[in-house]
C-alpha cells in the first residue's frame, strides 16, 4: 500500500463468502480512487485485537459482519443509530478515535425509497417479520421515516415485546397465528428473518391480502427472488430485496473511507447479481 492510498475491509468469521470486496472494489476502480478493500476472517478470539489495531494494520475503517457486530459496537464510540439498534456493522477513524454506526438502517431505508419511491407517504403501518438484529434495523429506519405503528411480528413473543420496550409503543408486537389479519389491506410487508434463504425453512406468507398499492421487502438475497417476492411482483407489487439492502448499505462507508459517496447502479446490481447466481 502506497503513503497515500486508503484501505477498508470487511471482518467477519467467515468472511471469504462476501461480496463486499466485489463491490467496494467496483466503486474503487469506477471513481479511481488509490484505494484497496479486502477481507479480514478473524476469529472471535482475535476480534478485539484486531478491530484495536485497525490503523496499525493500515486501515481507515472495516464493515463488520457476524459474529462481531456487538463486540464491534462495544470497542467503538457508536452514532445515534448504532446505539438506537445496539450493534454496529460499520467502523471508521475520525482523527485517532474510532466510530461506528450501523448503515443496515439507511440500507433498508435506500432500497425502498429506490424500488418505490414515496412508498412512506402511503405508508401509516407496516409489518416486520422477525425481532432480531437484522429487525432491529428494520424497525428504526422505519421509525425515523415516520412510519406510526409497526407490527413486529415473531415467533416468540417477549422478543417482539423487547423491540416495543427498546423503541416505544410506535411497534405493536404480535404472533406468528395473528399475521394473517394483520395483512389485510397492509401497505408494507418487510421479512427481517433468514426464512426463505437457501439452505433455511421456508417462509409462507399469503400476499393476496395486502393493498393494491403495497411494498414488500425481503433482506433475504440468496435467492435474488425469494419466493415472497415472487409472490409479490405476480400481483404487481413493488419490491425490494437483500441485495438492494446491501448495496444502500454499503455506500456511507465507502464515503467515510474514501471520501467520495457512490451511486448505486443497475450496472453494479448486475455485477453482484451474477456473482450471486453463480455461486
Amino acid at each position: 500500500m502506497s503513503d497515500q492510498q486508503r484501505a477498508a475491509c470487511v471482518i467477519g468469521y467467515p468472511a471469504k463468502h462476501s461480496r463486499s470486496p466485489k463491490l467496494h472494489g467496483y466503486w474503487i476502480k469506477h471513481y479511481n480512487i488509490d484505494g484497496d478493500y479486502r477481507a479480514e476472517e478473524i476469529s472471535p478470539d482475535d476480534i478485539a485485537d484486531f478491530i484495536g489495531s485497525l490503523a496499525s494494520k493500515g486501515y481507515v475503517g472495516a464493515n463488520i459482519t457476524m459474529p462481531h457486530k456487538d463486540i464491534a459496537f462495544e470497542l467503538s464510540e457508536p452514532d445515534q443509530r448504532a446505539t438506537a439498534v445496539g450493534a454496529a456493522n460499520t467502523l471508521w477513524l475520525d482523527a485517532g478515535k474510532l466510530r461506528s454506526t450501523n448503515t443496515d438502517v439507511e440500507g433498508f431505508i435506500g432500497a425502498l425509497d429506490a424500488s418505490s419511491p414515496g412508498w412512506d407517504a402511503r405508508t401509516n403501518a407496516a409489518i416486520v417479520l422477525g425481532a432480531g438484529g437484522a429487525g432491529r434495523a428494520v424497525v428504526y429506519g422505519l421509525i425515523e421515516r415516520g412510519i406510526g405503528k409497526i407490527h413486529v411480528v415473531n415467533r416468540t413473543l417477549e422478543k417482539a415485546q423487547a423491540m416495543r420496550d427498546r423503541f416505544g409503543n410506535s411497534v405493536q408486537p404480535a404472533t406468528w397465528d395473528e399475521l394473517p389479519e394483520l395483512l389485510k389491506g397492509a401497505k408494507l410487508l418487510a421479512n427481517a428473518t433468514s426464512l426463505g434463504m437457501h439452505g433455511h425453512e421456508p417462509l409462507n406468507v399469503d400476499v393476496s391480502a395486502l393493498a393494491d398499492d403495497a411494498v414488500v421487502s425481503d433482506i433475504v438475497y440468496v435467492p435474488l427472488t425469494t419466493p415472497l417476492l415472487a409472490a409479490a411482483r405476480a400481483r404487481g407489487l413493488d419490491t425490494s430485496n437483500g441485495l438492494d439492502m446491501l448495496l444502500h448499505q454499503a455506500v456511507r462507508g465507502f464515503e467515510l473511507w474514501f471520501g467520495t459517496r457512490p451511486k448505486v447502479t443497475k450496472e453494479l446490481y448486475d455485477l453482484l447479481a451474477a456473482d450471486i447466481e453463480a455461486s
